[in-house]
C-alpha cells in the first residue's frame, strides 16, 4: 500500500495517510490472515539476504571480482565497525549472524523505496521484535552458559555497594537488562520506519494532490513544494535505513558479548 493507494479511497477533500497505511489484508480471499503483503516480502528479502552471499562466497577466488568484491566489503564493514569493537577475539565466531541481521534489516527497509513494494518491513513490530527476541535468547543463553547461572544474574549487579542501594539497584538493572533492553532494541529499529514511511507517504500524497488531483494556481505551488520534500526525504530516508540496520546489529554485537563476559 502506498500514498496514492489512500488517495484513492478518499473523497473530495485532502486526506493525510494514517495508520492505514499499515494494515494489509489477506494476500487473497479466503485466505489465512497472517498471510500478507509484508510477510511476503519479509520472506523475499531473507531470500534476497541468501543469495547475495551464495552470488559472492559460494565459489570465492583468491583475486576477488564481481559480487565477491561487494561481498567482501561488506563483511569488513561489519566485522570492523560493528563486531569488532565489542567482540574482539569472539568477531570471526559471531559474523555470520550479524552479518545476517545487518544486511536482512537493510534490505528489509530499502523495500520502502523500491517501486511496487513500498513498505519497509521493520515498520510492523511482529518482525524487529522476532529479532530482539532471538538476540536476547543468545544473550542469556551465553551468559548462563559462561558465566553460570547463578553468576550471571548476580554478576549484572556491581558489587561492593552499601546495602540499601541494592533495593533499589537490583530491580533498576533487573527491569533495563531483560525488559527495557529488548523492548527499545525492537521499538527503535519499528518507530523510525513506521515515522518515515508516513513522512514519505504524506509528502508524495501532497505532491500528488495538488498537481494532479485538485490542481489550482495556488495548489500547483504547494504540490512542486511536496514532491522536492518528497525527494530530498526519501534521500535521508535511505540514510536512516542504513544506519537503523546499524545500530540493530551493533547492540546485537554488545549484547552478545555481555552474555560472554561479566558487565561487571
Amino acid at each position: 500500500m502506498n500514498a496514492l493507494t489512500v488517495l484513492a479511497s478518499g473523497g473530495d477533500e485532502f486526506q493525510a495517510p494514517g495508520p492505514e497505511l499499515f494494515d494489509f489484508p489477506p494476500l487473497f480471499a479466503g485466505g489465512p490472515e497472517w498471510l500478507t503483503k509484508p510477510v511476503v516480502f519479509a520472506v523475499f528479502g531473507a531470500l534476497v539476504t541468501c543469495v547475495l552471499f551464495w552470488m559472492a562466497f559460494a565459489k570465492p577466488k583468491l583475486v576477488p571480482r564481481g559480487m565477491q568484491n561487494i561481498g567482501e566489503v561488506g563483511y569488513m564493514f561489519v566485522r570492523d565497525e560493528i563486531a569488532r569493537p565489542f567482540l574482539g577475539k569472539n568477531t570471526d565466531r559471531w559474523m555470520p549472524m550479524l552479518m545476517s541481521l545487518f544486511f536482512l534489516i537493510w534490505i528489509w527497509n530499502i523495500f520502502a523505496v523500491i517501486p511496487i513494494i513500498q513498505f519497509p518491513i521493520a515498520s510492523h513490530i511482529a518482525f524487529p521484535a522476532v529479532l530482539a527476541i532471538f538476540v536476547y535468547v543468545v544473550k542469556v543463553y551465553l551468559g548462563i552458559k559462561h558465566q553460570g547461572p547463578v553468576k550471571y544474574f548476580t554478576n549484572l549487579i556491581p558489587a561492593n555497594l552499601p546495602l540499601p542501594v541494592y533495593f533499589l539497584l537490583v530491580p533498576i538493572e533487573y527491569l533495563s537488562t531483560f525488559i527495557l533492553a529488548p523492548f527499545t532494541h525492537a521499538v527503535r529499529l519499528f518507530a523510525n520506519m513506521f515515522a518515515g514511511h508516513t513522512i514519505l507517504a504524506f509528502f508524495s500524497l501532497v505532491g500528488f494532490w495538488f498537481l494532479f488531483e485538485k490542481p489550482t494556481a495556488l495548489g500547483f505551488g504547494v504540490g512542486i513544494v511536496g514532491v522536492v520534500v518528497t525527494i530530498i526525504m526519501t534521500a535521508f530516508e535511505l540514510l536512516i535505513q542504513f544506519l537503523q540496520a546499524f545500530l540493530f546489529a551493533m547492540l546485537a554485537a554488545m549484547y552478545i558479548q555481555s552474555g560472554l563476559e561479566a558487565d561487571h
